[in-house]
């Protein structure tokens, strides 16, 4: 009966001296995925020699952590690919907007999750910007989906959004226009701006104005708003509020 156990412990061991052999040790990365900033011979020649192990003993879980610790990889999905490979597929943050005052180069992907990246690599070069408390970029993010299409027919755009620590928004639009929207839930935000909205042409037009020469708005006011136009030096809020 020793002899069957003496066996047993022998293969045993040779499976163990087998599994760490060279001949098994990662080589190579399959990558599949929506896949822009890297290809396989970046993360080839990144991740491979921080891997532990071999195809056997390799730790999955660790090595998902060493992919996801990469710039602009989002999550990752590690499997071995026999004898000597890694299958990973990739989800890569697609960048939406800039987080943080102005000179911060963090970035909010689509899930409204704040990430850091090589800020020359964004693709587009005409991100907004959102500024909030931290950990409240998914609702910046979400409010930004909300208001912005409603500046579409006067060709506007929010070029800023931001939420202060006390619950108040502020925007800034392409043209320079800076807007105070208050607190409140969405749907009370979208009444204020869309009451401005339909009036700014007329309000504008009474002082020889455009739209895109607002200095700044306040729709705060609970029956109207406020405005100030450049070029103009003084106005009775009075006069140019909108019931």
């Amino acid at each position: 009966s020793q002899a069957p156990l003496h066996t047993l412990l022998a293969q045993v061991g040779v499976l163990m001296w087998a599994m760490r052999l060279p001949l098994f040790a990662i080589r190579g990365v399959s990558v599949v995925g929506d896949v822009t900033h890297y290809n396989a011979a970046t993360l080839r020649a990144n991740v491979i020699p921080r891997l532990r192990g071999t195809f056997f003993t390799l730790d999955v879980n660790e090595a998902r952590t060493l992919f996801e610790a990469m710039p602009w990889v989002r999550q990752a999905v590690v499997r071995r690919d026999f004898p000597n490979r890694l299958k990973v597929q990739l989800q890569e943050h697609q960048a939406i907007a800039f987080w943080g005052a102005e000179g911060d180069s963090r970035l909010v992907n689509s899930f409204g999750e704040v990430f850091e990246a090589n800020v020359g690599e964004i693709e587009s070069d005409n991100l907004p910007r959102l500024i909030g408390p931290e950990g409240q970029s998914a609702q910046v993010l979400a409010m930004h989906h909300t208001l912005g299409p409603l500046l579409l027919p006067l060709e506007l755009k929010l070029d800023q959004l931001e939420l202060s620590p006390r619950g108040g928004w502020r925007a800034l639009l392409d043209t320079g226009t800076a807007l105070e929207l208050g607190g409140g839930s969405a749907p009370e935000l979208v009444a204020r701006l869309e009451r401005f909205l339909k009036t700014a042409t007329q309000a504008t037009s009474r002082y020889h104005r455009s739209v895109e020469q607002l200095a700044s708005v306040d729709l705060r006011h609970t029956d109207g708003y406020a405005i100030r136009l450049n070029g103009v030096s003084t106005l009775n809020a009075d006069e140019i509020k909108k019931r």
